[in-house]
């Protein structure tokens, strides 16, 4: 920061709290009370509601200065549209507190809740505060009144709490909504049809709370349910409180088989989040449980890889007793994974009518994909090499067919402790069809610490070099390398959408 004249005053962002005058902080009221320039923010009637939270602690001879907007959601014959107007009114607003601080005085600008939580403060602040001796007074936030007003816990433990403006698109508010503990959605208004839309999407509706203009007069509270929507003003917030010790939002059983990607919680999709965190219960292969937060209430059941059958009837029976209750499954659940498995119980008696849902997840082809390029760019087929449910005579049918129609193979399952043969068989199956400097790419753990991936030729690829934990991806015969980057150290591999005319 440059050094400042000592004539300039000193300007102060105030933080007023939610509405209740007693709530405002003993720093706030000294500030107020010292300052020369007391300046508000009102729409074009005049009437500002921070003004009128600091006005017992105003003195005579302060300099008041309203700062009208020009347009608050109505529409503008502004050149530049409504953020031109805006733009223009808050660098002239910036220029009249600039002149009060050039003449040595110093200026409060009042702000509701906090000054700098979705505050007009901030405009101002960001103007001035690298020219000017600037304190900011933290106030307390809108969203804490409406908590406290509930008398419901925001958060708890490791819970993420997420804020969220109401005029977000609905289908961005339904993902962050199912993806979040606890939410606070500001600026309702004429927002609320579709706030309580995502809502509702996101399965939370029955959860959510309203408030409307807290510690302030006229206050209201209730489910957000059963708000009538042309009643709901600007000064309101929907709560989605913590979820720690909240009874069930539904009383109906139900199974969510959630894919949880390849690797950790960057892989995880909104929805799955969203789907783990209401659960009661998880269920799934202890590998895959152990990659689930923990969360205080919930259960979690960890099982052996092998007993997919008796996983998915465990899961079923809890959901008939009315548990929510989620099975995880690594990468998609309907790619060799535990969504056959619930579906294929679920078909039969006594499970018929307890409700299954599926939450898709990144698959490992995909995510292997990604790392070395574009592989999969063109028509590809994906088999599983492990021979424990289906013959080896089928699986080599298949690859054999698949070469023949010259498709790029994703290669799940290809080699464990007991199962090392078959990448070799595979390859050398391949090799009766495909060129041996065919790109494979020998994609291991993506997403996790070990991750390594490595793109070799079919005529080289070393059985010994591949495990459970990596997918193969192997080329077809369009399937095209090239080395980029500065030193030409990156490796890529795509197979183009084009394929030549026969």
């Amino acid at each position: 920061m440059s050094e400042q004249p000592l004539t300039t005053g000193r300007l102060y962002g105030v933080g007023l709290g939610p509405g209740d005058p007693s709530l405002m902080t003993v720093r706030a009221v000294e500030v107020i009370g010292a300052a020369d320039v007391v300046a508000y923010h009102s729409a074009r009637h005049g009437r500002s509601i921070a003004r009128s939270i600091a006005e017992r602690h105003l003195r005579p001879g302060q300099i008041e200065e309203p700062l009208v907007y020009p347009v608050t959601t109505e529409t503008t014959d502004h050149p530049g549209g409504y953020r031109g107007a805006m733009e223009e009114f808050y660098a002239e607003a910036a220029a009249r507190l600039a002149a009060h601080l050039d003449a040595g005085r110093s200026v409060a600008v009042l702000a509701e809740g906090d000054p700098l939580f979705y505050s007009s403060y901030m405009h101002m602040h960001k103007r001035l505060a690298h020219r000017y001796p600037t304190e900011v007074v933290p106030g307390v936030t809108s969203f804490s009144a409406a908590a406290a007003r509930l008398g419901e816990p925001l958060v708890e433990g490791e819970e993420v709490l997420t804020i969220l403006p109401g005029t977000l698109p609905e289908e961005e508010l339904t993902a962050r909504l199912a993806a979040t503990d606890s939410a606070v959605v500001m600026k309702l208004g004429r927002t609320f049809p579709a706030v309580r839309g995502a809502l509702e999407a996101s399965g939370r509706l029955p959860e959510a709370r309203y408030v409307e203009r807290a510690t302030m007069p006229g206050e209201r509270t209730g489910a957000l349910g059963e708000i009538d929507p042309a009643s709901v003003p600007y000064f309101s917030m929907a709560v989605l409180p913590s979820r720690v010790d909240a009874p069930p939002a539904v009383a109906a059983g139900e199974v969510v088989v959630v894919g949880l990607g390849p690797a950790g919680p960057l892989w995880l999709t909104p929805e799955a989040r969203g789907a783990l965190a209401a659960a009661q219960d998880i269920v799934g292969y202890s590998t895959y449980v152990d990659r689930v937060p923990v969360r205080p209430g919930q259960l979690r059941h960890s099982s052996d890889n092998k007993v997919e059958s008796e996983r998915a009837e465990f899961a079923l029976d809890l959901a008939r007793q009315g548990r929510r209750v989620a099975v995880v499954s690594s990468g998609d659940p309907g790619v060799f994974a535990m969504a056959t498995a619930v579906l294929e119980v679920a078909a039969e008696d006594p499970y018929r009518e307890v409700p299954v849902r599926i939450v898709p997840g990144m698959t490992a082809a995909h995510a292997a994909a990604s790392r070395a390029g574009a592989p999969l760019g063109h028509d590809y087929a994906v088999v599983s090499l492990s021979d424990r449910l289906k013959p080896w005579e089928v699986i080599a049918a298949r690859l054999r067919a698949a070469a023949e129609a010259d498709l790029v193979l994703a290669l799940y399952n290809p080699g464990s402790h007991s199962r090392i043969w078959q990448v070799g068989k595979a390859r050398d199956l391949l090799l009766e069809h495909r060129a041996p400097e065919t790109p494979v790419v020998l994609a291991r753990d993506v997403g996790g610490p070990t991750e390594r991936v490595r793109i070799v030729a079919l005529g080289e690829l070393d059985p010994a070099e591949v495990d459970m934990r990596t997918l193969l991806i192997v080329g077809s015969s369009q399937t095209r390398t090239v080395r980029r980057g500065p030193g030409g150290d990156e490796r890529i591999v795509w197979t183009p959408r084009r394929y030549p005319e026969g």
